[in-house]
């Protein structure tokens, strides 16, 4: 999975997560903290891939939210494919906020 801030470029981050091996409903156990310049134009995006030890990894979903509008607390997180179509797999995360800061919990 890649968590990252997409925004201005001070503030555009992409991270990675500990690849799963075998797993059909992973728990990274995570935690990301990201310092924004300038929140209210920034988007949290997270990417979710299927890892597969012979081949490429295949592209799981994706989806985005304006940081300014994420509560604190544990929401479900609804995974789009390229075209926008919504796929039946919801992600956990926890949301929360500190002045300047966003810190996300997998």
């Amino acid at each position: 999975m890649q968590v990252g801030i997409a925004g201005v470029p001070a503030d555009e981050i992409m991270k990675q997560t500990k690849k799963k091996e075998n797993i059909w409903t992973p728990s990274w156990e995570e935690e990301f903290t990201f310092q924004l310049q300038v929140a209210e134009l920034a988007l949290l995006r997270v990417e979710v891939h299927e890892h597969d030890l012979s081949e490429k990894d295949d592209f799981g979903g994706q989806t985005c939210f304006p940081i300014s509008e994420l509560k604190q607390g544990i929401r479900a997180v609804p995974l789009f494919d390229r075209k926008g179509n919504k796929y039946n797999t919801i992600n956990a995360i926890s949301v929360h906020q500190r002045s300047g800061a966003a810190e996300l919990e997998l």
